[in-house]
């Protein structure tokens, strides 16, 4: 087969020279709300072609390759216990959840991911959706996690509503979200 990105000949869908010239995570951080912060690895401009995939099957894999170069860095170096939140883990039609590999990535003797604990009831699609579209439509969520220090896990963020009202529910379910983390944040 060869590289999504260079086109090269490789035995994985993004070459290792690839994964490591291209796939180093730069963190970045944003406020949401209070001292509740997101820390994204990457840039949304910079992985862009490879978030999309996750409407198709080989996002299964892309997902796994994006979550070991920078999820799974950050997991090695935290040393409090917590518990790893996928945000809102449904199985889609390409038969993955995304948010549940990016989560899988995370486990350490530290960071336990904790799945199906955090699900949208609406479950209209935000992807490319104006703010005011997002605010009209809530994910109206329901969380049935541990009470205890949690990790919330997206893909992306863009308007922030979706990790803010994660932060929310969470909070007064009576967990305690400690930040989120996203692969890409559409603003940087």
């Amino acid at each position: 087969m060869r590289c999504l990105i260079c086109e090269s000949l490789s035995w994985h869908l993004v070459c290792k020279r690839c994964q490591k010239r291209l796939l180093r995570p730069n963190p970045r951080r944003r406020k949401l709300l209070g001292d509740f912060e997101v820390i994204s690895f990457y840039s949304y401009s910079e992985i862009e072609e490879l978030i999309t995939t996750k409407h198709h099957i080989i996002g299964h894999q892309i997902f796994s390759i994006l979550a070991k170069n920078s999820l799974r860095l950050f997991a090695r170096e935290f040393f409090q216990s917590a518990f790893v939140i996928p945000v809102d883990d449904k199985i889609t039609k390409a038969g993955y959840a995304h948010t549940a590999i990016l989560v899988h990535a995370m486990k350490t003797k530290y960071l336990r991911p904790k799945y199906a604990s955090l699900f949208a009831r609406n479950i209209v699609n935000y992807s490319g959706k104006s703010l005011d579209f997002r605010l009209k439509n809530p994910r109206d969520f329901w969380y049935s996690g541990p009470l205890e220090d949690i990790i919330l896990v997206d893909d992306v963020v863009t308007t922030g509503l979706t990790l803010k009202e994660a932060y929310s529910v969470t909070k007064k379910a009576g967990a305690n979200p400690l930040f989120a983390l996203t692969l890409a944040d559409a603003r940087g």
